[in-house]
């Protein structure tokens, strides 16, 4: 029985919920396709190239690691983004090198483990020769009545001897576009969502712990009481956003998240960069605000004595009030965690505002 040997590289930025049983999902379906043929995986976590880089680079250090490790066909699933005439490229597949690159983020934010399955059998499908497609999009998963024929068989067997050989110069190859605008916006929810924006506050210690002592600070004041109550719900939003925007700079400054095109080749994948990791850093303090504003709220309504309340704001205490006084304290606790972020170390903000990338290759195994 003919063995086919698939390497699975797979970028440490990608979540192991997208990739869990993936293997095991693809074999089967192959091995229902195509019975003949015993299917071999192995999986790899490595990086493979640093951003900013296009796809051409990406299928060259895949190439070298297939002929490596001895592979016949290697499927590389990145967290970068993939640009072509400035459309965004889902995937590229080249069948004379034996390579296919899945930009993950291209698939969404929706059933992306669907998504990625079926992705990655259709682009498996583009390296055994099988008919090509004008796009991934929603790819159907085959069927255990799909079966080869010989002929079928023959050029599985022919593939791979031409896998097996080196490849110099050019060779031609497969990119799966989508549309300009909607394409741009799917690649970008899905750079967000891999980073994860919710947990941003979560994984800055420093920012939690001087958020937590201004909040704290400021809610047993009378002070800020007295100030909530006559600053008014304009102000308060002033003073909100711009303590949002406060830890937003900290960030994006002071750890230097803000990349600079170095080669007009690369410029779109900066640009890209540039507006997730600034989404990214958006959502996350807002969910951080949101977050102490309702700590704040509850803690007020409380440890607040209402007796208190009303002597510090000159007026009997309704709901609003108690509001109004989270509100402010949630904002001053903001500036606070502003403050503390910039006592963390640059690596460990970029840890927090993406996916951290490691350029260590590690082995799963077959799986």
């Amino acid at each position: 029985m003919a063995e086919v040997r698939v390497g699975v590289v797979n970028a440490p930025a990608i979540s192991d919920e997208l990739t869990t049983g993936l293997v095991d999902d693809i074999r089967g379906e192959l091995e229902a396709r195509f019975p003949e043929v015993r299917w071999a995986f192995q999986l790899l976590d490595d990086g493979l190239v640093e951003p900013p880089a296009d796809d051409s680079e990406i299928v060259g250090a895949a190439r070298q690691l297939l002929l490596t490790r001895a592979w016949d066909l290697v499927v590389v699933l990145t967290d970068l983004p993939l640009m072509v005439v400035r459309r965004p490229v889902v995937a590229h597949a080249s069948p004379m090198h034996g390579v296919a690159v899945l930009s993950v983020p291209a698939l969404g934010t929706l059933a992306v483990r669907r998504r990625l399955r079926n992705a990655v059998l259709r682009l498996i499908g583009a390296l055994l020769g099988e008919a090509e497609d004008d796009g991934l999009g929603e790819a159907r998963g085959c069927s255990a009545d799909d079966r080869t024929d010989a002929a079928g068989r023959r050029r599985i067997d022919s593939r791979l001897r031409e896998l097996g050989s080196v490849v110099e110069g050019q060779a031609p190859s497969l990119r799966f576009t989508t549309r300009v605008f909607t394409g741009h916006l799917r690649l970008l929810f899905g750079m967000v969502r891999a980073n994860r924006p919710w947990q941003l506050a979560a994984r800055l210690s420093r920012a939690l712990a001087a958020a937590a002592a201004a909040g704290v600070f400021a809610l047993v004041t009378p002070d800020i009481w007295t100030l909530a109550s006559a600053l008014g719900w304009q102000r308060l939003t002033v003073v909100s956003v711009g303590s949002v925007v406060a830890i937003g700079l900290t960030l994006i400054v002071g750890a230097r998240l803000w990349e600079r095109v170095a080669n007009p080749r690369t410029r779109q994948q900066v640009v890209l960069f540039n507006i997730a990791t600034t989404a990214t850093v958006v959502i996350g303090v807002a969910a951080f605000y949101v977050a102490l504003f309702v700590l704040s709220l509850l803690a007020g309504l409380l440890l607040i004595v209402p007796s208190l309340l009303a002597d510090a704001i000159s007026h009997p205490v309704t709901f609003r009030d108690y509001v109004e006084v989270a509100w402010l304290t949630s904002s001053l606790a903001t500036v606070g965690g502003a403050l503390g972020a910039g006592l963390e170390s640059d690596e460990a903000v970029r840890r927090a505002a993406y996916t951290y990338r490691t350029s260590r290759a590690t082995e799963r195994g077959d799986g």
